[in-house]
């Protein structure tokens, strides 16, 4: 019986063998449930591209932006390190079914009147808590469904920041078109205040015809300088969303030819109850549910008795007599009261539970509202696309033909004026809806919880200015 002490130490290092196997930084391999720093969806790109840090070499296409915003974002930084942490408190959790083994020694010097003498003593413990009532389980899962919240809510995250970027550089585009527009109509004013100036030298127009024209691209200046400064800022915005001092040049990639698809339109209620089965945030909510059940399990887990077993070699030296020794004991504890300390605990964690699942339940319903008004403004923005392409081709027919009234004197200054605004505020909005389409598709994506990279994949379309 004797020998029994010895012999486990070698079982536990038995034990540890498998630990060891995997690693001794990580021995219950918790690293792999992490996904792929810093984004879950990094593994949606072609060919599995790394993170990116730098501008590429080529204009700043969509994808290049969402990859640097996620890439330099320190908020990617913080999810990702959050769910480590929690995959580690998960390790945590697991090591309370293994045994744990301590070694003890003394050394001290006796001082009597017969003489001096040296104690030393060593003792080596393996202790090991061999049933709980279901504290461990209930602990390992609390840690387990925390970890999937984690991880639901960077997925969240991600798509929050993808999102974002999308928004800013797609803005960024939009003054850069509108900037277009301006130049445009400015040229067209400078045309129509040529041609008054013409008529009014050889004596065909009115001062007030000239006036009007010379106002119009005063006018037409005006709003090209403040497009200018928008693409500006816009430009700035675009730099610091992407992890860039404001100032940092940024060449844009022609937005492709737009195509509206309708494949979107489909039932609502399947949209609803796809977003729900795919929400990464209704998810992470439903981890905090089941979390906060398992507390409840492990309170109640708390007032139940424990078996544990401690064993291990003693070795005693005193005065130069030597003793060797083993122990190895059963200790049950049973706790008869604690001040209602459980009662009250149990109380705390079914509330906490209960306040969870009404969190869930409340998404859950937010859900349908954030799905329905991303469907209603995708449907706008596409209708609104097609008519503005006719809108704009209209006022660009009706523009020459002024013109050419006007220049033929057949034609008054104020409708050549009248074309040219309508000409102008058709290509701005023809620019507003190209801008909604684009983020209201991303945001239709978001509320579905499927924005990922593939919304930017495969559009090798001929290429345009909006």
């Amino acid at each position: 019986m004797r020998f029994i002490p010895l012999l486990l130490p070698a079982f536990l290092l038995s034990l540890a063998a498998p630990a060891s196997a995997a690693g001794l930084d990580d021995p219950f391999a918790t690293d792999a449930l992490l996904p792929l720093k810093p984004s879950p969806m990094l593994a949606g790109r072609v060919g599995g591209a790394p993170c990116a840090t730098d501008l590429p070499a080529t204009a700043l296409a969509a994808i290049d932006a969402v990859d640097l915003a996620l890439c330099n974002n320190p908020q990617t930084r913080e999810i990702w390190a959050n769910s480590r942490a929690q995959a580690a408190q998960l390790g945590v959790a697991q090591s309370a079914w293994l045994p744990g083994l301590s070694a003890r020694a003394t050394g001290s010097r006796i001082f009597t009147e017969a003489r001096d003498y040296n104690q030393n003593s060593a003792a080596l413990t393996l202790s090991w808590l061999l049933f709980d009532f279901g504290q461990r389980s209930a602990n390992v899962d609390y840690a387990r469904q925390l970890l999937n919240a984690a991880l639901a809510t960077q997925d969240a995250t991600v798509q929050t920041l993808f999102l974002a970027a999308l928004q800013t550089y797609y803005t960024a585009q939009a003054t850069q078109a509108a900037v277009f527009s301006a130049s445009e109509a400015e040229r067209a004013a400078s045309e129509a205040f040529k041609a008054a100036d013409s008529r009014y030298q050889v004596g065909a127009g009115t001062p007030a015809d000239r006036l009007q024209a010379k106002t119009a691209l005063a006018q037409a200046t005006l709003n090209r300088i403040r497009a200018e400064g928008d693409a500006r800022n816009a430009q700035g915005a675009l730099a610091n969303a992407l992890g860039f001092d404001a100032q940092q040049k940024i060449v844009l990639a022609a937005l492709p030819a737009l195509a509206p698809e309708t494949a979107f339109q489909k039932d609502v209620d399947a949209l609803i109850a796809e977003a729900r089965a795919r929400r990464p945030d209704l998810k992470a909510a439903e981890a905090q549910f089941r979390a906060a059940e398992a507390n409840v399990g492990y309170a109640r887990a708390l007032g139940r008795p424990t078996l544990s077993l401690a064993t291990g070699p003693t070795w005693q030296d005193v005065g130069g007599v030597v003793t060797q020794g083993g122990n190895i004991g059963l200790t049950v504890n049973v706790p008869l009261f604690t001040g209602f300390q459980t009662t009250y605990s149990v109380h705390s964690a079914a509330a906490q539970a209960d306040a969870r699942a009404a969190q869930r339940d409340r998404l859950n319903a937010q859900i349908a509202l954030d799905v329905w008004k991303a469907y209603q403004s995708l449907t706008t923005a596409t209708q609104s696309l097609l008519t503005t392409t006719d809108l704009v081709a209209s006022a660009e027919q009706s523009e020459r033909v002024a013109l050419g009234r006007y220049k033929a004197g057949v034609g008054t200054v104020l409708d050549l004026l009248t074309a040219q605004s309508a000409l102008a505020s058709a290509r701005l909005q023809r620019i507003q809806a190209t801008l909604d389409w684009n983020v209201y598709r991303a945001s239709l994506a978001q509320a579905m919880g499927a924005l990922d990279y593939t919304l930017l994949q495969g559009s090798a379309a001929v290429e345009g200015r909006p």
